[in-house]
């Protein structure tokens, strides 16, 4: 019996025996429950509405269910935000107005984080005083606080004793991968990221999701500022242009968007073009080995990200995409980033840019007499058939004076399903290559893009043997692939979200 009455610590132990009595056969123990009600330390909660006062809030709050969605909207396919309505309790402490702005700097820790409500509230009984919403995760009894926390309570004058206050829930309260998860199928996959390019959110919708689709898309769209449109991929890759087909879910129509990224503005249009906004972070590690004066030819450039910061950088850069459309965009970001003067734009196949424009800069270089010669890089990503263009690198220079102090350091981007990826794509790099890597090579593992599926980096300087070696047609490989980009199946299929790279 003394268990019980210990002040803010027994509401577990007292729902234990409740239920306990309620099971048992004996007389003696279902007269127990009576008394405790009518102890006056003892506080069950009731169906009290707006504001009471009492000791503790009951062990249930910790449910994991409490800021879930009402069950009834389960199964829902057109958003209807009416039906989000609920009511919890949530634990609150009383303050005097005036010292409300210190008492949530000491509570931080402790203090309610729900979209869309405010953590301070009029009392209704006390127009000189303050409610301080809690979380109620966070805080079940005064033993919550920590000393640092009490000891403000204390200096403020502010009782650490716990009140309930009865907090209505509605659709802007809860977030997105909540109303998500409530809605959609139990037990199934919840769509709660997405890649977000400019004003657009993009989607890659399993099969399970596509009846909640409009939905999914709405969801979105209100619960992420600045986002007005949400699109879902609708075909596979075409792997010529890097586009594919999507579906408008929710919001406006217009695709052209603008995008930041590592201080650099890209504008184009989502639907004719390739972009990853996840390979930001890619994009500033290869700007960050190179040195101004550099030379980088990109091969697959699409809208800019790898040349623009280069030119920035003062490199000198040719920059290449076979897409028409990229092409455009490219050389408008050129020019809306200030560095068209230092980027040379071409608008051709892979391979012609490797065997023309690339082949004649080098041949150049090569007879210049300057002491100290910059270095060149070549960036080739296109990961599902970058590793077959290696191929061009054979006897590139054939005819000149071989020269090892002009040998270009090459990254390129592959996908990877094998147990060893770093292992499987140099193998592969040098198959095509018909030269050992290894002592020259390094693989950098650029992200996940799928179960057991790797997007890598390769990166190795091109062998002298390789590069000036004397190759007649007699030697070429009957097994070389084929260099052209041609219409394929999607070769990024499996992947979760965004299914290619750039």
């Amino acid at each position: 019996m003394r268990i019980l009455w210990k002040p803010f610590g027994f509401s577990r132990r007292l729902l234990q025996v409740e239920w306990w009595c309620h099971h048992s056969e004996s007389p003696a123990l279902f007269t127990l429950i009576p008394r405790l009600r009518k102890a006056p330390t003892v506080f069950l909660l009731g169906q009290r509405q707006g504001f009471s006062t009492m000791p503790e809030i009951e062990a249930s709050v910790r449910d994991s269910e409490l800021f879930s969605p009402p069950s009834y909207v389960r199964g829902m396919t057109e958003l209807d935000r009416t039906a989000f309505k609920k009511t919890v309790s949530i634990p609150v402490l009383k303050a005097r107005k005036e010292v409300v702005n210190r008492l949530m700097r000491a509570l931080r820790r402790v203090a309610l984080q729900r979209p869309g409500i405010k953590r301070v509230i009029e009392d209704p009984k006390d127009e000189d005083s303050r409610l301080v919403m809690l979380d109620p995760y966070r805080v079940l009894t005064v033993d919550s606080f920590d000393k640092g926390e009490l000891s403000v309570l204390k200096e403020l004058d502010v009782s650490p004793q716990l009140s309930q206050y009865n907090l209505e829930l509605t659709y802007e309260n809860f977030k997105s991968e909540e109303i998500l998860r409530a809605v959609l199928p139990e037990g199934q996959d919840v769509t709660s990221g997405f890649s977000r390019v400019g004003h657009i959110a993009h989607l890659n919708l399993r099969d399970h999701q596509l009846p909640f689709k409009h939905l999914i898309g709405q969801v979105m769209v209100d619960k992420n500022p600045g986002i007005t449109s949400a699109v879902n991929k609708t075909s596979n890759i075409d792997s010529t242009y890097r586009t594919f087909h999507m579906e408008v879910l929710c919001g406006e129509e217009n695709m052209l968007t603008k995008v930041r990224e590592n201080n650099y503005t890209y504008e184009f249009d989502f639907s004719k073009v390739y972009w990853n906004p996840r390979l930001s972070t890619e994009h500033g590690r290869i700007t960050e080995l190179l040195n101004p004066g550099d030379v980088l030819f990109d091969v697959f450039a699409g809208v800019g990200p790898f040349a623009i910061p280069a030119a920035k950088k003062n490199c000198t850069v040719f920059a290449n995409d076979l897409n028409p459309e990229s092409h455009k965009w490219l050389l408008h970001n050129c020019k809306l980033n200030k560095v068209d003067q230092k980027v040379k734009v071409f608008n051709m196949d892979g391979k012609d840019f490797l065997q023309g424009p690339v082949r004649e800069e080098l041949m150049l270089r090569l007879g210049l007499s300057t002491e100290a010669k910059p270095s060149v890089h070549i960036v080739m990503n296109l990961p599902a058939k970058a590793i077959e263009f290696l191929s061009v690198f054979r006897s590139l220079l054939e005819g000149q004076p071989c020269s090892t102090e002009l040998l270009p350091t090459v990254h390129c981007y592959c996908f990877s399903k094998d147990s060893d990826p770093a292992k499987d794509v140099r193998h592969r790099a040098e198959a095509v290559l018909g030269i050992p890597l290894e002592a020259s090579s390094s693989v950098h593992l650029v992200r996940n893009v799928a179960p057991n599926k790797e997007m890598l980096c390769i990166t190795f300087q091109i062998p002298a043997a390789a590069l000036y070696r004397n190759q007649g047609p007699s030697q070429q490989s009957d097994q070389e692939p084929p260099l052209k980009r041609q219409k394929t199946g999607d070769p990024f299929s499996g992947e979760p979200q965004i299914a290619s790279d750039s």
